[in-house]
């Protein structure tokens, strides 16, 4: 997939599978499945990792070691104010301007605020911050958020850890059909065939943290997802062939010796 990179404002990038760091057991399992996954995008919550832990064996020093391009997340953020203040903070302790933007709406369900969001968005960008807003499967809320200057839009799937996969494809093929940006797939994936699946309808890249951290085997896992994701990029990009209701002969029917 080297003739195929992934272009995020100023940022390229190889792999189309993007991982979180949460959930592991201790960070020699997240370098094991990090390195398994084949990722160079790793997304890590702001407000529940320290930034400046960065002795020997700390999850930031693993992720500052030049492998990784770290895209810091506003998770558990509740207002735009708080957003932005957080991805302002990270900025000045030297993380980036790549940023996902989370502005949760509802404790139960997770689901964004869609006006909080954009509120964010816009002042975000305005101060130079590439912008990856985490964002309901909504085309209208997905087009105010490119117009806005958001360098990727990122619909769910389902709801955050739920593991229930795409449950409405039909948006997310308007939604990438009407893209300027990158789509990236954000929460709700649950295994490989999932992850494949946003890659068929035209998704350029998936994010997922649930899904491997919290399997049986993380590391088996996380090759799993990033082959699903490799195997359903190639499958979008070949073509597939069109659905019919009755069958089509394999071989043909002219010819027939009778």
């Amino acid at each position: 997939m080297e003739q195929d990179p992934l272009v995020i404002g100023r940022h390229t990038f190889r792999s189309r599978l993007f991982v979180g760091t949460g959930k592991y057991k201790d960070v020699d399992e997240t370098r094991r499945a990090l390195d398994a996954s084949g990722a160079e995008v790793v997304t890590v919550a702001l407000r529940r990792v320290n930034l400046k832990e960065r002795g020997e064996g700390s999850m930031m020093s693993l992720l500052t070691s030049g492998k990784y391009t770290i895209l810091p997340n506003t998770a558990g953020c509740y207002t735009a104010d708080e957003a932005v203040r957080t991805c302002r903070l990270a900025r000045e302790l030297g993380v980036g301007d790549l940023v996902k933007l989370e502005v949760i709406g509802d404790k139960a369900t997770l689901f964004p605020d869609n006006e909080a969001t954009l509120e964010a968005a816009k002042l975000l960008v305005k101060e130079g911050f590439t912008v990856l807003p985490y964002c309901i499967d909504d085309p209208i809320v997905c087009k105010k958020l490119v117009d806005a200057g958001c360098a990727a839009v990122m619909p769910l799937a389902a709801p955050i850890g739920s593991g229930l996969g795409i449950r409405n494809p039909w948006n997310l093929r308007i939604i990438v059909e009407q893209s300027r940006v990158p789509v990236i797939v954000d929460a709700g994936v649950g295994t490989a065939s999932h992850a494949a699946e946003a890659l068929e309808l035209g998704a350029d890249a998936v994010l997922m943290n649930t899904a491997i951290a919290g399997a049986k085997d993380p590391v088996l896992m996380a090759e799993a997802m990033r082959l699903g994701v490799e195997a359903g990029r190639k499958a979008f990009l070949a073509g597939r062939i069109a659905s019919k209701l009755y069958a089509t002969a394999s071989s043909p029917l002219d010819g027939l010796v009778r």
